[in-house]
């Protein structure tokens, strides 16, 4: 996915599941296909496989910022407004105050090529610019 080969990476991540369905931290693999569901606006999908992520990992809050954007994105922006407060307050610090935050933090600016970092604003950082989240 990061290299740009998005659609190659959904059938990846179902092989890793189908092959190791225990995986103490399978809820990052769920959340790759979540990822690459909102990054192709098939935002349906998205929460799936997003809400499947947060169920494994309820403290991981990239799997939660992503699930925020995704309802918002839907038009749930009662939901997405409380996953972005829960996002903040388990994150204990203001990476998720701004979107300019997010984006100084180097994560999603150095994040891929730059289709999928063009593919993040179009749609992760909309659907948080949605659920309220200021540019500054």
């Amino acid at each position: 996915m990061l290299a740009g080969a998005i659609d190659e990476a959904i059938p990846l991540e179902q092989q890793a599941i189908r092959l190791s369905p225990r995986e103490p931290r399978i809820g990052w693999w769920y959340m790759v296909i979540g990822t690459v569901h909102l990054l192709q606006s098939r935002i349906d999908d998205a929460v799936v496989w997003l809400e499947r992520a947060r169920s494994d990992l309820p403290a991981a809050t990239d799997i939660r910022s992503r699930l925020a954007s995704a309802y918002a994105l839907r038009g749930e922006t009662e939901r997405a407004a409380a996953e972005l407060v829960e996002v903040r307050r388990l994150s204990g610090g203001d990476l998720f105050s701004s979107i300019a935050q997010l984006k100084a933090g180097g994560f999603y600016s150095g994040w891929g090529v730059p289709k999928i970092r063009a593919l993040f604003e179009a749609t992760y950082f909309a659907g948080l610019r949605k659920t309220g989240m200021p540019e500054e």
